[in-house]
Protein backbone atom coordinates (compact mmCIF):
# COMPACT_ATOMS: atom_id res chain seq x y z
CA UNK A 1 0.00 0.00 0.00
CA UNK A 2 1.23 3.66 -1.13
CA UNK A 3 1.26 5.87 2.46
CA UNK A 4 3.61 8.54 1.13
CA UNK A 5 1.01 11.93 0.69
CA UNK A 6 1.75 12.88 -2.67
CA UNK A 7 -1.05 11.57 -4.88
CA UNK A 8 0.82 12.64 -7.87
CA UNK A 9 3.40 10.60 -7.63
CA UNK A 10 1.27 7.69 -5.80
CA UNK A 11 -1.32 7.62 -8.92
CA UNK A 12 2.04 7.83 -10.79
CA UNK A 13 3.33 4.96 -9.66
CA UNK A 14 -0.14 2.91 -10.16
CA UNK A 15 0.84 2.70 -13.57
CA UNK A 16 -3.13 3.60 -14.54
CA UNK A 17 -4.35 6.25 -17.38
CA UNK A 18 -6.90 9.07 -16.22
CA UNK A 19 -9.72 8.83 -19.12
CA UNK A 20 -10.25 12.53 -20.35
CA UNK A 21 -12.40 14.24 -17.58
CA UNK A 22 -15.95 13.90 -18.43
CA UNK A 23 -18.35 16.82 -19.29
CA UNK A 24 -21.63 17.80 -18.07
CA UNK A 25 -24.65 16.57 -19.98
CA UNK A 26 -27.26 18.10 -17.85
CA UNK A 27 -27.56 20.83 -15.78
CA UNK A 28 -24.86 20.71 -12.95
CA UNK A 29 -21.53 21.17 -12.14
CA UNK A 30 -18.97 18.18 -12.46
CA UNK A 31 -17.26 19.86 -9.52
CA UNK A 32 -18.23 22.77 -6.74
CA UNK A 33 -15.89 24.27 -4.20
CA UNK A 34 -17.38 25.36 -0.99
CA UNK A 35 -15.25 27.76 1.39
CA UNK A 36 -12.59 27.25 -0.54
CA UNK A 37 -11.64 24.22 1.65
CA UNK A 38 -14.61 21.36 0.67
CA UNK A 39 -15.08 19.55 -3.17
CA UNK A 40 -18.13 18.23 -4.30
CA UNK A 41 -17.78 15.70 -6.87
CA UNK A 42 -21.15 15.18 -9.14
CA UNK A 43 -21.90 11.53 -10.06
CA UNK A 44 -19.64 10.14 -12.28
CA UNK A 45 -19.98 6.85 -14.56
CA UNK A 46 -17.29 4.34 -15.67
CA UNK A 47 -16.02 6.35 -18.19
CA UNK A 48 -12.76 4.72 -20.12
CA UNK A 49 -9.70 6.10 -21.92
CA UNK A 50 -11.47 6.01 -25.11
CA UNK A 51 -14.76 8.50 -23.77
CA UNK A 52 -17.03 5.30 -23.90
CA UNK A 53 -19.04 3.86 -21.30
CA UNK A 54 -18.76 0.35 -19.64
CA UNK A 55 -22.75 -0.56 -19.56
CA UNK A 56 -25.01 -3.27 -18.09
CA UNK A 57 -26.23 -4.77 -15.04
CA UNK A 58 -23.74 -6.80 -12.54
CA UNK A 59 -25.69 -10.13 -11.64
CA UNK A 60 -27.23 -10.04 -15.21
CA UNK A 61 -24.87 -8.83 -17.79
CA UNK A 62 -21.46 -8.57 -15.73
CA UNK A 63 -19.91 -10.24 -13.00
CA UNK A 64 -18.85 -8.95 -9.63
CA UNK A 65 -15.22 -8.61 -11.17
CA UNK A 66 -16.26 -6.60 -13.80
CA UNK A 67 -18.44 -4.51 -11.82
CA UNK A 68 -15.46 -3.85 -9.56
CA UNK A 69 -13.22 -2.69 -12.06
CA UNK A 70 -16.20 -0.47 -13.62
CA UNK A 71 -15.73 1.29 -9.77
CA UNK A 72 -12.13 1.51 -10.44
CA UNK A 73 -12.60 3.05 -13.47
CA UNK A 74 -15.43 5.35 -12.18
CA UNK A 75 -12.87 6.27 -9.46
CA UNK A 76 -10.63 7.00 -12.33
CA UNK A 77 -13.13 9.80 -13.94
CA UNK A 78 -13.49 11.79 -10.36
CA UNK A 79 -9.79 11.86 -10.46
CA UNK A 80 -9.75 13.23 -13.85
CA UNK A 81 -12.47 15.78 -12.95
CA UNK A 82 -10.36 16.80 -9.76
CA UNK A 83 -7.14 17.16 -12.12
CA UNK A 84 -8.95 19.01 -14.68
CA UNK A 85 -10.44 21.52 -12.34
CA UNK A 86 -7.93 21.73 -9.81
CA UNK A 87 -4.76 21.38 -11.55
CA UNK A 88 -3.21 18.65 -8.94
CA UNK A 89 -4.53 15.74 -7.19
CA UNK A 90 -1.86 17.19 -4.97
CA UNK A 91 -4.57 20.23 -4.17
CA UNK A 92 -6.93 17.28 -2.05
CA UNK A 93 -5.91 16.37 1.65
CA UNK A 94 -8.43 13.56 1.90
CA UNK A 95 -11.33 11.68 1.33
CA UNK A 96 -14.74 12.34 3.03
CA UNK A 97 -17.54 10.72 1.27
CA UNK A 98 -17.98 8.15 -1.23
CA UNK A 99 -21.38 7.25 -2.65
CA UNK A 100 -21.44 4.78 -4.56
CA UNK A 101 -24.92 3.19 -6.83
CA UNK A 102 -24.57 -0.18 -8.63
CA UNK A 103 -26.94 -1.06 -11.86
CA UNK A 104 -27.46 -4.42 -10.78
CA UNK A 105 -30.14 -7.14 -10.55
CA UNK A 106 -32.71 -7.16 -7.80
CA UNK A 107 -31.04 -10.58 -6.36
CA UNK A 108 -27.58 -8.79 -6.19
CA UNK A 109 -26.76 -8.22 -2.37
CA UNK A 110 -23.02 -7.27 -2.94
CA UNK A 111 -22.71 -3.67 -3.42
CA UNK A 112 -20.13 -2.75 -1.26
CA UNK A 113 -17.41 -5.31 -3.31
CA UNK A 114 -18.55 -3.52 -6.22
CA UNK A 115 -17.70 -0.05 -4.74
CA UNK A 116 -14.42 -1.61 -3.45
CA UNK A 117 -13.20 -1.07 -6.78
CA UNK A 118 -13.36 2.98 -5.95
CA UNK A 119 -12.34 3.09 -2.70
CA UNK A 120 -9.00 1.06 -3.15
CA UNK A 121 -7.91 3.26 -5.83
CA UNK A 122 -8.55 6.13 -3.41
CA UNK A 123 -6.73 5.13 -0.32
CA UNK A 124 -3.87 3.93 -3.22
CA UNK A 125 -3.45 7.81 -4.34
CA UNK A 126 -4.32 9.24 -1.12
CA UNK A 127 -2.81 6.67 1.52
CA UNK A 128 -5.03 4.80 4.25
CA UNK A 129 -5.40 7.84 6.41
CA UNK A 130 -6.94 10.22 4.15
CA UNK A 131 -7.59 8.04 1.66
CA UNK A 132 -10.16 6.13 3.29
CA UNK A 133 -13.50 8.21 3.83
CA UNK A 134 -17.18 7.50 5.37
CA UNK A 135 -18.93 5.58 2.27
CA UNK A 136 -22.51 4.33 1.37
CA UNK A 137 -22.85 1.38 -1.18
CA UNK A 138 -25.98 1.00 -3.07
CA UNK A 139 -28.46 -0.86 -5.31
CA UNK A 140 -30.29 0.43 -7.89
CA UNK A 141 -32.73 -1.11 -10.84
CA UNK A 142 -31.05 1.52 -13.40
CA UNK A 143 -28.80 3.83 -13.67
CA UNK A 144 -28.54 6.51 -16.55
CA UNK A 145 -27.60 5.36 -20.21
CA UNK A 146 -27.44 1.45 -18.46
CA UNK A 147 -23.79 2.10 -16.67
CA UNK A 148 -22.83 0.09 -14.02
CA UNK A 149 -21.92 2.37 -11.72
CA UNK A 150 -21.86 5.76 -10.65
CA UNK A 151 -20.19 7.12 -7.68
CA UNK A 152 -20.06 10.77 -6.23
CA UNK A 153 -17.42 11.90 -3.75
CA UNK A 154 -17.00 14.86 -1.65
CA UNK A 155 -13.15 15.70 -0.65
CA UNK A 156 -11.46 18.32 1.86
CA UNK A 157 -8.87 20.48 0.23
CA UNK A 158 -5.27 21.03 1.25
CA UNK A 159 -4.84 24.91 3.12
CA UNK A 160 -3.45 27.51 0.99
Amino acid sequence: MIIEHNPEANFTKLGLALPPAPQPVGVYRPLLIVDNRWVYVSGHGPLREDGSLITGQIGNELNEEEGKQAAQQVGLAILATLKAQLGSLNRVKRVIKVLGMVNCSADFRRHPVIINGCSELFAQVWGEEMGVGARSAVGMGSLPDNISVEIEAMFELEEE
